[in-house]
């Protein structure tokens, strides 16, 4: 068994696409969009699907937004500098709402990046 994909609802899909490809670098792989159900399916990630964990974006053509809940946690996306990325990420337009800088009661460098919708995304040094 293998994790193929995580599958986020955003309400404005070029504007997501926007964001994880402009901002967090990511690879549009594939896209379909389903006419007789009203929605359209967006994948994208750093490498090929057969060796690689994607995000898939759906898009509901008529929801407008979504209820967030609270079980939802965030992703998380390795980087080789986490402050050098948050500074990336400001540059291009960016929301971080946790600069980088060591996580609570440890010692590995994290941040938090916030996406159209209102995910989270942690950013991780890596090991």
């Amino acid at each position: 068994m293998r994790l193929l994909h995580t599958m986020l609802r955003v309400t404005d899909l070029q504007k997501s696409i926007s964001f994880y490809t402009g901002i967090l670098g990511m690879k549009m792989l594939r896209r379909k969009d389903f006419s007789d159900g009203k929605f359209t399916l967006a994948f994208l990630g750093y490498g090929d699907e057969a060796d690689n964990t994607v995000l898939e974006l759906t898009h509901n053509w008529n929801t407008d937004s979504y209820d967030m809940g609270n079980a939802y946690g965030h992703i998380a996306i390795e980087v080789e500098d986490v402050y050098a990325a948050c500074e990336q990420i400001k540059a291009k337009g960016g929301q971080v709402v946790r600069d980088a800088g060591p996580m609570n009661h440890g010692s590995t460098i994290l941040a938090f990046v916030r996406d159209p919708d209102g995910y989270m995304i942690e950013l991780l040094s890596a090991k």
